[in-house]
């Protein structure tokens, strides 16, 4: 399990997580740390992940070359894998001495399950006081729903966060990214008792929730929201409060972006790049609050600008332009081929043993002397198992044999 040549494969390496979760919110995060430089062990149980299962995703193929799940495949890159019954007791055993030999311990899993299973977090700090375990909830480890369960758009829904975005129709808008932030949240989390426990000496336990995470999510709005007692409007792109942080459409069917939130001082610079000075003294127009007061018109005005040149045009124009906050709308697929996305290696290139070179992200954080790096993908189903167990538990062959007779292990 260990690279025979001193390698340093990211700030987390030497650590050892104990990966028991599954769908998406728990394996993002262990996935984190697995691209920090972290061992990350992921436990299933005889039948898998459900995730390894999920062929399609909003009704669309999820399924890979090969019958492989695309949705398990991408939040399981880096690591190890090992498949119990943890309802057997020897299967329960080597989850305990795996925790034993490990720095941190993920599930993600209603409340009470762990506990009844025998790895709560009383549990395992019998087999390791200075364990860290990281626990994903729902709600929260408290308050009266703390055991209700809870995907992304139920906790999105809960959050408030349906109300972000779309138009002011009086409907809910799915945002589909409670889980990515969630798990972002949770690796934040364990990497604070990570350093506290270097710090000061003892584990602990971690909570992250769906709900308390997307919260945090929209901080600077929801903060406005709750300073000054009123919800923060849907954004429409047609009234839009601020006209220099909007979107709009060119001649070739592809967009632009500006953000840019300080209007009065991008105004002119802006205006002169479209060719339309006459907007700069207009009395309509000169500063935000009119701006603001007659953004219906000026939205107009400019789409009707922005849609008599092809994208490219007006890229050179505001280049030239100079001080000006724009960017192209690009779409995912767009993103394999962004010189700024390849430099800095947030998709990167990887020959899967089943799917072939094909693209991945990577998580994007860059350290100048722990480099973080793809150095596998996510194991088959039990596909470390043997090694584990003799490796890093010492178990023998005929352990192992007795083992999968008895159905503790795949």
């Amino acid at each position: 399990m260990e690279s025979k040549e001193f390698e340093i494969k990211g700030p987390l390496d030497g650590l050892r997580v104990i990966d028991w979760t599954m769908w998406q919110f728990g394996p993002v995060s262990t996935m984190m740390l697995a691209d920090m430089g972290a061992e990350v062990i992921k436990i299933e149980s005889l039948d898998g992940d459900h995730g390894r299962q999920l062929g399609r995703v909003r009704g669309h193929s999820a399924e890979t070359k090969g019958g492989l799940s695309a949705y398990f495949e991408g939040m399981n890159r880096q690591k190890m894998g090992i498949a119990l019954d943890l309802k057997n007791p020897k299967g329960l055993k080597i989850m305990h001495q795996l925790v034993a030999e490990s720095d941190i311990f993920v599930q993600n899993f209603r409340k009470g399950v762990a506990e009844r299973l025998g790895v709560g977090y009383e549990d395992l700090i019998e087999h390791n006081p200075e364990i860290i375990y990281a626990s994903a909830s729902g709600y929260g480890p408290d308050g009266p729903d703390s055991d209700k369960p809870a995907f992304a758009l139920t906790a999105e829904a809960r959050a408030g966060a349906l109300w972000w975005f779309g138009p002011d129709d009086d409907t809910p808008h799915e945002l589909d990214i409670a889980d990515q932030i969630a798990g972002m949240m949770l690796s934040y989390g364990v990497i604070g008792a990570v350093v506290s426990r270097e710090r000061f000496g003892f584990g602990q336990k971690v909570d992250v929730s769906h709900l308390g995470s997307m919260i945090w999510a929209r901080g600077m709005q929801n903060g406005i929201s709750l300073l000054k007692d009123f919800e923060m409007p849907r954004f429409e792109r047609k009234m839009a409060g601020q006209v220099l942080w909007n979107y709009y459409k060119c001649a070739d069917g592809e967009w632009i972006a500006f953000s840019m939130g300080q209007g009065d001082r991008y105004w002119p610079t802006f205006c002169k790049a479209i060719d339309r000075r006459d907007l700069i003294e207009n009395a309509k127009f000169n500063n935000m609050t009119v701006r603001f007061d007659n953004r219906m018109e000026l939205i107009q005005i400019l789409d009707s600008v922005f849609v008599t040149l092809p994208r490219a045009e007006w890229e050179r124009r505001l280049k030239e332009a100079g001080d000006l906050i724009w960017e192209r709308v690009q779409r995912t697929l767009d993103l394999p081929n962004d010189p700024q996305v390849i430099a800095n290696d947030y998709v990167v290139d990887f020959n899967h043993p089943v799917i072939g070179p094909s693209k991945w992200l990577q998580t994007p954080v860059t350290y100048n002397k722990t480099p973080l790096s793809t150095r596998k993908m996510a194991p088959a189903h039990g596909e470390d198992t043997e090694e584990i167990l003799i490796n890093l538990l010492g178990y023998d062959w005929d352990e192992i044999l007795s083992l999968k007779t008895e159905g503790a292990i795949l």
